[in-house]
């Protein structure tokens, strides 16, 4: 598992670093390194605690958000919130929260579209005009009778 803080320390930390730039630079995109303080960083142990504190609560995070799903509350937020808390401190998060950024933009982008936004108000209308028709039947038949207060069937 990368993490970021498995660097050698055979080497002075600037020189990591900047061969670590350079490295992403030639792949066109930044190297995740790790959001702690310097002097965090600068002991392992420390650094280790670290990162089981920021794992932790972004895990409390993500599964508030899981509760949220089916909770009154902002469930999708608090779990890409729970995401960028991991994203800090763990190259892998890193990765998916920015797919998962790319993905989000091209269903915006996507939505956007007139055809695409034509047919979703035509499937709403559709569903909508069906859902009024049930609920009119219904109260024609049944009047304003709960379907637990029914005597007559």
């Amino acid at each position: 598992m990368n993490t970021g803080s498995d660097r050698g320390t055979s080497e002075p930390a600037e020189a990591t670093e900047a061969g670590a730039a350079t490295e992403g630079a030639a792949d066109g995109e930044t190297p995740h390194v790790s959001k702690a303080p310097a002097f965090i960083k600068a002991n392992r142990s420390l650094h280790l605690s670290w990162q089981v504190g920021v794992f932790v609560v972004g895990l409390a995070v993500i599964g508030a958000g899981i509760a949220m799903l089916v909770l009154p509350g902002p469930g999708w937020v608090a779990i890409f919130a729970g995401l960028a808390i991991w994203a800090t401190e763990f190259a892998w998060a890193h990765l998916v929260l920015r797919w998962t950024k790319r993905k989000v933009t091209e269903a915006a982008q996507k939505a956007l579209d007139p055809k695409v936004r034509r047919r979703n108000i035509i499937l709403t209308s559709v569903g909508l005009v069906i859902a009024g028709a049930l609920v009119g039947f219904y109260l024609w038949k049944y009047g304003l009778v709960l379907p637990w207060n029914i005597k007559d069937q």
